[in-house]
């Protein structure tokens, strides 16, 4: 099992998360690595929780399905439940938004495209299509009248 964990300073917002439901589902984006040769996917590739695969064989199914170029293996990846909020703390921890169920292969790197969503901290305003793309992202909650912010977002894949 694999998680990615996210790092942040939250600033007047709270419960970030991917917007990520039936009817908008979200891609997460991924840099894969076969476990088995090694070999890194020389392309991103998106997974989403909404999406199954079938596995060859009539093995299951699967979030994810990839054919390593180079030992012809498959192998495949399944997030287990939705993402988890990250909430506002002080200082920042570390927070595993999503678990993954990885068989023969790796993430080993994340991009954060996509339209992610929070809540005003003391308004209950809520914010979405926030873009984590650069890593910060600022806006203006009107009824706080404050300034908020997502500062220094940190992606991590690490063994749940």
């Amino acid at each position: 099992m694999l998680a990615l964990a996210l790092t942040a300073e939250l600033n007047g917002v709270t419960d970030l998360r991917p917007t990520d439901d039936e009817s908008t589902p979200f891609h997460y984006t991924f840099r894969v690595q076969c476990t088995s040769c090694r070999e890194v996917h020389p392309n991103w590739v998106s997974v989403s929780r909404h999406e199954m695969n079938e596995l060859s064989g009539s093995r299951g199914e699967a979030n994810f399905v990839w054919k390593c170029k180079m030992c012809k293996r498959e192998h495949s990846a399944t997030i287990k439940d939705p993402p988890k909020p990250y909430e506002q703390t002080s200082p920042p921890k570390t927070v595993d938004l999503l678990v993954l169920d990885c068989r023969g292969l790796e993430f080993i790197e994340f991009k954060p495209d996509g339209d992610w969503q929070a809540s005003g901290l003391d308004s209950s305003t809520k914010f979405t299509e926030i873009d984590l793309s650069e890593g910060d992202w600022f806006d203006y909650d009107e009824k706080a009248g404050d300034e908020v912010s997502i500062k220094d977002a940190k992606w991590e894949i690490r063994r749940a």
